[in-house]
């Protein structure tokens, strides 16, 4: 029975053991490979005498070894915290230290560049290197990834933990607007769920050929693995340096799905895609499409489905809008996915009204577990759902998303935008995606990022700063014009920037607001 995330790796190794699981560069792994190597972690971190629900990090570039470690930790009954192999050092020994790591997995370069911070590490013991080359540890155990290879798991029992769906299975750590990184804590169930219903609107089946290019440690990324394992279909991880390196990837390997967020989508709907490309969907996450971009892929994908999804990692996925939808609702999130609900609340609990702005409260089996070690974020984002039977004598908890949306009178979803990136200028509340979406329909500019700044008048008034291909081509009066002509006058930016360069990004590939308006305000 399929009830733990590692099942779907043995199940699939017993239906079809010479199936492709894996591809890397030149290494092709099948399901029985992949479940040997799975079962061999397993055994090696017993050995280590780990007991279940230890933390086990995962810090490298996507690899076979990578999603081995993964998957290796949840058989042995430990709990996987993947991290994106972007952050700093400094960075990577906060999370490791935040959920009491007690082995981390990781290649020799990267542990050497680690090695000064992690004194701030207490819990540490031991690291699982994914190569065989020499790395100073200082007092750490150090094993090479011959450790691995040269077990003989052949009798592993993967019941031997005595899991159960209920137990934890993973931290994601995801950046929040304020403070520290937030650990979101995932069940078994959750992460079995969210595969299950993924895979069922996506129709995925053993056929497919998923390109991997987003970090595993982004829960849009992970699903790329769990949904593929779940039907049996074959997974090709990918670093990428360049978005046309992708295009040339899908074509040589006869890719069939993709997915990819916002920024990344507004660069490959720049290309040239051939004419018999094999991909027979893409999906879209972590933000809204620009209808712009939309449009474009059509044009330069016309066999290919377009998923337009939404989720957040403390329920993974809650809405997509159906391929056959994106002419008749455009700038729709969708409805809910299979085996969730999603309600669009006011600030007392109340249902809104059709077309009444308020928050997405999402509810059901994809319900993260909570913030690990942080009770009082906790209790701000996981809330007892509202509209539940009140006799129950425990309520039951959803996520309240912080995101405002609508729904309309046919049940679909319309993203307004998130709390905490809300501008409010003169009394009126507005939506940064409103906004940037407008300024990427000019045909101006290549993408746009849109936020509020302090102002003594309005209390804030609205920055645009907008990558363009040539800023000296370019008067930021013509793009105001445009925006004046298109936005009613509160929506119009008081404030411009142009640059030629790429909007910078975060680790999990949005653009990060963030930080450009704190590079204006050091410029100012």
């Amino acid at each position: 029975m399929n009830t733990l995330i590692h099942d779907t790796i043995f199940e699939a190794a017993r239906r079809t053991p010479d199936a492709a699981a894996l591809e890397y560069g030149a290494r092709r792994c099948t399901y029985a490979d992949l479940a040997g190597l799975v079962a061999s972690v397993a055994v090696l971190l017993r050995e280590q005498g780990l007991a279940p629900g230890t933390r086990v990090a995962v810090y490298m570039e996507k690899r076979i070894e990578n999603v081995a470690a993964m998957f290796g930790a949840a058989a042995a009954g430990c709990v996987f915290v993947p991290v994106n192999p972007l952050l700093k050092p400094e960075q990577v020994a906060y999370i490791l230290a935040d959920c009491n790591v007690r082995l981390l997995a990781t290649t020799a370069d990267r542990l050497a560049s680690l090695a000064p911070a992690l004194a701030a590490c207490p819990d540490l013991e031991t690291v699982l290197l994914a190569d065989t080359a020499a790395a100073p540890a200082g007092a750490l155990r150090t094993l090479d990834w011959n450790a691995v290879t040269a077990l003989d798991a052949g009798g592993f029992d993967p019941m031997a933990a005595r899991r159960i769906d209920a137990d934890m299975a993973a931290i994601l750590y995801t950046s929040g607007s304020t403070g520290a990184p937030k650990g979101v804590v995932l069940s078994h169930r959750n992460l079995v769920a969210g595969a299950a219903s993924v895979a069922s609107y996506l129709d995925l089946c053993a056929g497919d050929r998923i390109l991997s290019v987003l970090p595993l440690s982004f829960d849009y990324g992970l699903s790329q693995l769990t949904t593929a394992f779940r039907c049996g279909a074959s997974v090709v991880l990918m670093n990428y340096l360049f978005p046309k390196d992708i295009v040339a990837m899908v074509a040589r390997e006869r890719i069939t799905g993709l997915a990819a967020v916002p920024p990344l989508w507004n660069a490959l709907a720049r290309l040239d895609w051939p004419a018999d490309c094999s991909l027979r969907f893409i999906t879209n996450s972590g933000g809204a499409m620009p209808p712009v971009t939309v449009e474009a892929l059509r044009a330069r994908l016309p066999h290919t489905e377009i998923f337009l999804m939404y989720g957040l990692t403390e329920a993974f996925r809650s809405t997509y809008l159906p391929p056959s939808e994106l002419e008749r609702r455009p700038g729709s999130m969708g409805k809910a996915i299979p085996n969730a609900e999603v309600l669009v609340v006011r600030p007392d609990g109340s249902i809104c009204d059709d077309d009444e702005p308020g928050e997405l409260v999402h509810r059901g089996a994809l319900v993260a577990m909570g913030y690990w070690n942080d009770p009082e974020r906790t209790a701000q984002r996981f809330r007892p759902a509202p509209g539940r039977e009140a006799g129950l004598p425990l309520p039951e908890l959803a996520v309240w998303s912080g995101d405002t949306v609508r729904r309309d009178s046919e049940g679909y979803l319309y993203f307004i935008g998130r709390s905490d990136e809300m501008i409010k200028v003169s009394g009126y509340r507005i939506s940064p995606t409103e906004i940037e979406t407008v300024v990427q329909a000019t045909g101006l500019v290549l993408e746009a990022a849109v936020f509020g700044v302090d102002d003594g008048q309005l209390g804030q008034a609205i920055a645009l700063v907008a990558h363009v291909a040539d800023p000296a081509a370019l008067d930021p009066a013509v793009l105001l014009a445009e925006c004046r002509r298109r936005l009613p006058a509160y929506m119009v930016p008081a404030q411009v920037v142009l640059q030629g360069d790429s909007l910078p990004r975060n680790p999990n590939g949005k653009i990060d607001r963030k930080l450009l308006r704190q590079n204006l305000h050091t410029e100012a």
